[in-house]
């Protein structure tokens, strides 16, 4: 039996990765996350096909600009064994690997941005992580109905 598709919201600064770059591009992989929650979510919870909202942060507005999708599950985070690269991180071995990424695809920019301000706004999406205060973590799970309403409300 297939795996039922999970739901994420990703962020990422415009200035260093937006939306635009993802179409560009069409994929890239999710490196420099450095906080032990997110890379766990990528490592243990993220599958093939799951599905995410791209969301800008630090920027005006932020707020959710995209959708993307999981395209390769979790492999060792190149960025970890780079020297050059601010990701960095001197305990980290290709035998002992200590961060991992995902690659995403892009799907879909949306309309208009769904701003943090919106989000917090509707009722019914007071239950994201997103809307927690002191939540910062960079990757996070959604339920679906979230992302759908997120999804509508960039139609309007």
């Amino acid at each position: 039996m297939a795996k039922q598709v999970s739901y994420w919201l990703m962020k990422s600064e415009p200035n260093t990765y937006s939306i635009d770059d993802l179409k560009k591009d069409k994929k890239t992989i999710w490196d420099g996350v450095r906080n032990y929650q997110a890379r766990n979510f990528m490592m243990k919870e993220m599958s093939l096909g799951d599905k995410v909202l791209f969301y800008h942060s630090n920027s005006k507005p932020s707020g959710v600009s995209g959708v993307a999708k999981v395209t390769r599950e979790a492999t060792p985070d190149p960025s970890a064994l780079d020297k050059k690269s601010k990701y960095y991180d001197s305990e980290a071995s290709k035998e002992k690997p200590i961060w991992f990424c995902v690659e995403v695809g892009f799907d879909k920019k949306l309309k208009r941005v769904v701003s943090l301000e919106e989000i917090k706004n509707v009722s019914a999406l007071s239950k994201m992580l997103l809307v927690k205060k002191g939540m910062r973590l960079s990757i996070q799970p959604v339920e679906k109905k979230e992302f759908e309403l997120i999804c509508k409300l960039a139609e309007k």
